[in-house]
Formats: structure tokens, sequence, C-alpha cells
């Protein structure tokens, strides 16, 4: 009853559904009704009916999800229905077939050494050694490999096609014009903007626009959020006001305003917030001026996207190691994960506060997710194998010949399915029960609201969820894989515990997403490639497993024939990879053009250099009075041919573009009729 009292209840609303609060669709029903109505559900039949959220999930189709909530979640629910794709069958399949050949044996009960349960008579332990039974397992070992070969092939080409489609049908986005250019190098005569520009007008001068340097404004971000708190206050202030005209509001200007002179908190947080706009215009002007602020990488815009596709796309200079380019992330990517990393690693905050580097945060992000994966593999998955088998076999390991041991071990490890069946559902579980009952949130929303929330706008703030952390929520994923793909064919007993993890969780986090999450960037699915070859690798170590435990239980004729199982996989992966992968990470020259040319048509006078001026600009230059400014430094545009340079060597001598990119090509037909 704690989900239904929860859920239901008015003052809990924008908890369970802060998407739509955050969207503007949804108001507060606490605003209408009698008191009690406000804060308590008295509709009997919602308690009775609080499953409903349940169908409901899974009633707005993929294309109208993908609107609401990006190609990014929709994809991450798609790995937990390639779970029930490829497990459903491969639970059916060893039920029928491997849990009657393991049960039908008397190993484990003439063995008067090992410790086991009725659930281990189920497992691959259970068969005698040297048996012909073994053959049945390596069938079946194919059989689930090439079945879940089969299932990552479809969705691999499925993911990479809805790609495509999200990007060529997409709205005009900042970076789908603009690339991210570092290893600057340094020169004597021009500062890194003056650089940035001639290189560029040199060797893109048919597609270059605009271009923004990147700074490291850290004193001015922590005046800029120290105003923002001062003007909150005002505001707060302002309108407790003017709701009683009659009394001016005060406060004490001591620690925390719990001591020291009583004054007119208006006129003190006017007076604030002027001083920190003085200092904050002076830190602007200094960080402009100063080159030691400058970064030695920019944020360079395009033209078209074809011109952005290129350069991109290829090496810009003989030195692989310098003007190194790559696709820009979308602006709100840059700031992602931020505080969350910051939060995790305070240490880290003055390195990740240089904007060069937030730009980088979605890359950061999923080498995470690889050593997050790495650690669970290692930790969760071999440690509990390997630690759990050495203790609970202690008596036997003592007592036994060290020739013995591998046998005993490879005996074991179908044992500790017991165990990961406890992990499954204590982790997994309880861990999706945890997900909806959102808890944690719902505690700290109500605490924030009750002490912290003065505006309409810090009551948005309190109750912002954030969005899904992929760096730790697709790890702990991949684990269940891993101990599907492991025992399925060891101990077929754990599946359909593998089985409602991935059927709670897709209906779970479909209903979050829906209505709680809110997506904080989109990638259009570029870390599907991660997925698929972690998953991969949880398919090759269930072979090498399932070959060591077939050679300790002396298998002889069967076990050699399990050796180009992982050869074949990998190569399908290699197949995987060089099929699907480009389209992962390269932007088709193609679907460019065609692009610009369907919005030069349906918008010939887009002005598309207002539209990219402070695409990517510091967070701290958009909200102050000289953007302008700073903008105009570094987003000149000159037609000329010839380009002029501030070198000592050459100065005011005009440089031939001669290194310019050629035009593109004439339109082909296919574009043509598009339009």
């Amino acid at each position: 009853m704690s989900l239904s009292g929860n859920r239901l209840q008015p003052i809990n609303d924008r908890v369970y559904f802060s998407k739509w609060y955050l969207k503007g669709i949804r108001s507060s029903p606490t605003r209408s009704g009698t008191f009690v109505h406000k804060f308590v559900n008295l509709n009997l039949r919602l308690y009775l009916k609080f499953l409903e959220w349940m169908p409901a999930a899974l009633k707005m189709p993929e294309p109208e999800l993908i609107d609401h909530a990006g190609l990014d979640s929709a994809v991450f629910l798609r790995i937990y229905l390639i779970g029930l794709k490829i497990f459903i069958p491969i639970t059916i399949l060893a039920f029928s077939v491997l849990v009657p050949v393991n049960w039908t044996n008397g190993t484990l009960n003439d063995s008067n050494n090992l410790q086991y349960s009725d659930i281990d008579k189920l497992s691959i332990s259970n068969v005698p050694e040297q048996s012909q039974r073994f053959w049945v397992h390596l069938v079946m070992a194919y059989v689930f490999t090439f079945w879940t070969c089969y299932v990552l092939r479809k969705e691999y080409g499925t993911i990479a096609s809805m790609r495509l489609h999200f990007l060529a049908t997409v709205k005009r986005r900042p970076d789908q014009f603009t690339v991210i250019v570092r290893n600057v190098p340094p020169d004597p005569d021009e500062s890194v903007s003056e650089l940035v520009e001639h290189f560029f007008l040199v060797n893109h001068r048919d597609h270059y626009l605009t271009h923004q340097v990147v700074y490291n404004a850290n004193t001015l971000a922590k005046l800029v959020k120290e105003k923002k708190q001062m003007e909150n206050w005002l505001d707060y202030y302002q309108l407790k006001f003017d709701r009683n005209p009659s009394k001016r509001p005060t406060r004490k200007t001591g620690f925390l305003g719990l001591c020291g002179d009583e004054v007119d908190a208006i006129d003190f947080y006017t007076s604030k917030v002027d001083k920190l706009s003085e200092e904050e215009a002076a830190e602007r002007e200094k960080i402009i001026k100063n080159p030691k602020f400058i970064m030695p990488a920019a944020f360079v815009s395009f033209r078209t996207r074809w011109g952005a596709a290129v350069c991109a796309q290829t090496q810009q200079t003989r030195n692989p190691t310098l003007w190194l380019t790559e696709w820009a992330p979308e602006p709100r990517d840059s700031l992602a994960n931020i505080e969350g990393i910051e939060k995790a690693v305070p240490f880290l905050k003055p390195l990740i506060e240089v904007p060069v580097i937030k730009s980088f945060i979605q890359a950061l992000q999923r080498r995470s997710a690889s050593r997050y994966y790495l650690f669970l593999l290692v930790n969760v998955f071999l440690g509990s194998i390997i630690a759990g088998t050495a203790f609970e076999q202690l008596k036997t390991f003592i007592h036994q010949s060290a020739n013995d041991i591998p046998k005993t071990i490879g005996v074991s490890i179908p044992m500790k399915a017991t165990f990961f069946v406890t992990y499954i559902m204590v982790d997994g579980w309880a861990g999706i029960a945890g997900e909806i009952l959102m808890l944690k949130p719902l505690i700290i929303y109500h605490l924030k609201n009750f002490f912290l929330v003065k505006t309409e706008k810090d009551r948005e703030e309190a109750m912002d969820p954030g969005s899904i952390e992929f760096a730790t929520s697709e790890p702990q994923i991949q684990l269940y894989f891993l101990l599907g793909l492991v025992y399925a064919t060891i101990t077929p007993f754990l599946l359909p515990f593998i089985l409602v993890f991935f059927g709670l969780a897709y209906v779970v986090f479909r209903h979050q997403i829906i209505n709680v999450y809110n997506q904080e960037y989109e990638s259009a699915a570029a870390f599907w490639p991660d997925v698929h070859g972690r998953i991969i690798s949880a398919l090759v170590i269930s072979q090498l497993l399932l070959l060591g435990l077939l050679s300790t239980k002396q298998a002889a004729d069967s076990t050699p024939f399990l050796i180009a199982l992982p050869i074949l996989t990998i190569w399908f992966h290699r197949f995987c990879k060089n099929r699907y992968e480009p389209a992962f990470v390269k932007y088709p020259i193609q679907e460019a053009m065609m692009k610009d040319t369907l919005e030069r048509a349906r918008e010939p006078n887009l002005d598309l250099k207002t539209y990219l001026s402070n695409a990517y600009a510091h967070p701290v230059f958009k909200d102050g009075e000289d953007e302008d400014s700073v903008a105009t430094d570094d987003e000149k545009e000159v037609e000329n041919v010839l380009v002029p340079t501030k070198r000592a060597s050459r100065r005011n001598t005009p440089v031939p573009s001669k290194f310019g990119c050629s035009s593109p090509p004439s339109l082909p037909d296919d574009v043509q009729e598009l339009l």
C-alpha cells in the first residue's frame, strides 16, 4: 500500500510526474479542492486501481516515445526488450531439454564431500564425468549462441536505421553545424581566436561561418552563481512585499540572517546584486582581454551540415596530433553529468568546470560505463564464484590433492547459481521496486520544498529528477545478460529470475522515462556499439567458462567442438562492427547534403549565423550584458579570397586560400526530386 499511498497523494504529484510539470503540461492538484483534498486523495476507487500505471506505461507507441523523450531513452528501453527476446526462447529450450538431462542423474547424491542443495540437482554438476549427455549441453550452447547473435544483428540494424532516420528528421540543432577543434598550436603573433579564424578561412573558405573560443571562466562562474542566489532572495522578498504592501520585509545582516543589525531586505539584496554585477563585469572584461584564460580549443560552426561533416571526419593537417576535429556535442550535453561527477569526486571540480572538458563528458561517461562493467565482472561475478567456491568447499580443498582442486571448482561453479538467484532478487527485483517507489527523491523534494523553496523556479529545481545515469545503469543491466548467458547451459533454474527482472525493469523504466526523468542531452543512440560489444563479451565469457567446466568433467569427446564457438562469435562481432558501427561514428555526406538542400528550399532567409552565434558560448557569458561584445570578437565573417595574417614572417602579406575546401558537387537527382 505504500506504493499506492505515495503515488496517489496530491502532495507527491510533482515527484511522480515531474516531467509533465517541467514541460508545463500538468498542473498541481493541490491548487484546487478542499484543504484535505490538497494533501490526501480520498477517492477509494483509485486505491483499488493503483496498478493501472503498468498498462498505461505500455500504451505510448515507440515513435511517440521518441518525440516525447528522445531516441536515447527509447533505445535504452530496448536493452531490456533485447533481454526478453534473447532469454524467453532460451528459457523454454533450457527447461525443456537441459533440466531433464541434468535432473535424471545422481552424481550429487553419490558425492559425500560436496555441499549442495536440491536446486543444484538441476545443474550440469549433477551429470557424471565422461557422460555422453554433455553433447546435449554442447548443442544447446551452439543454439543459444546462434539465437543471441541473430537477435543482436537484427537489433543492431534496426537501431542503426532508427539513428539515421532520427538524424534526418530531427529539428535543426547547433551541433549539426559545429565541430570542436582541439590542440590548436600556440602562435607568438596571433591569439587563439585569430589563429582559428585564419586556419578555417584558408582551409574551409567556402563553408566556415563563425567560431567560439573556449574560456576558463571558473571565477566568473562563481560570481554568476552567487549573483543568481542573491537575485532569487530579492525575488522572494519582493513577492512577499507585493502580497503585503503595508509592511516591508526585513532581515538581519549577520550569519545566515540570524544575528546582526536588522535592515530592509529588499534594499539589502538590491545592493548585493549591484555589487556582484560590478564584480562580474570586471571579471568578464579581464577574461576577454587576458590570453591566459583562453584554452587551445574552439567550437567552429559552418554554413552547412555538409561543411561540418567534412571537417569533423577528416584530418586537418600533416601533423595528426594538431588541429584535431570531431563533432561538437549538443550544447546541453556539455553540462549533462557535471553535477553528478562533481558530487562523487569533488577534487575534480576545478578541472570539470573547464568548458572544453565539459564537452567531452559524454565520452567520459561511456568510458566510465566500460570500467564499471569491468568492475562488476571482476568483483561481483568472478569474485563471488572464486571466493565463494573456495570457502564453501574449504574442507574438501584442505583434504584433497592439488590435482583434484580444478575438478572441485568445475563442479562447484554451477552451485553458485543459488547465490546469484539471491543477488538478482535483492539487487534486481528490489532495485526495480525502489525505482518506482522513489523514496529518496520523494524525501529530498519535500525537504527542499519545506526549507529551501522560495519561488516557483526553486520548486522546479527541487523536483527535477535529472536523467538516467547511463554510466551506472547500463553496466548493471549487462551483468544480468552475463549471468543469463553463463548459466543458461550450466544451471537453467536461474533464467526465470532473469526474465522477471527484464520484464519488470522494462515496464518500470518506461513509466519513469515517460513521467519522471528529464533527458539532459541527446546522443542519437551513439552508445549502442558499446552495448552490443558488452553483450558479445558476455557471450564469449559464457562459452569459455563452459569450455573450462566440461574439461574438468573429462568430456573429451565433446569439449573440443566448443573451441570454434568463441571464434565464430568474435567473427560475428567483427562483421557487425564493420557493417553497422559506421552509422554511429560517422555522418553520411549524402544525408548532410539532402538536409541542407531541403532547409535552404524551405527557409531561404534563415540567419544561421545569429542562430549559432552563442550556442557554444560559456554559460556565464550568456547571462551577461557583454555577451554581444564577446561574440563580435570571436565571430568575424570574412568574405575575401585572400586572408591576411599577423605572423611576423608574413605580416601584412595576404595568403591565398589555395588550400580551401572545394565546393560540393552539383546536386544529385534524388535531392532535386525531394525539392
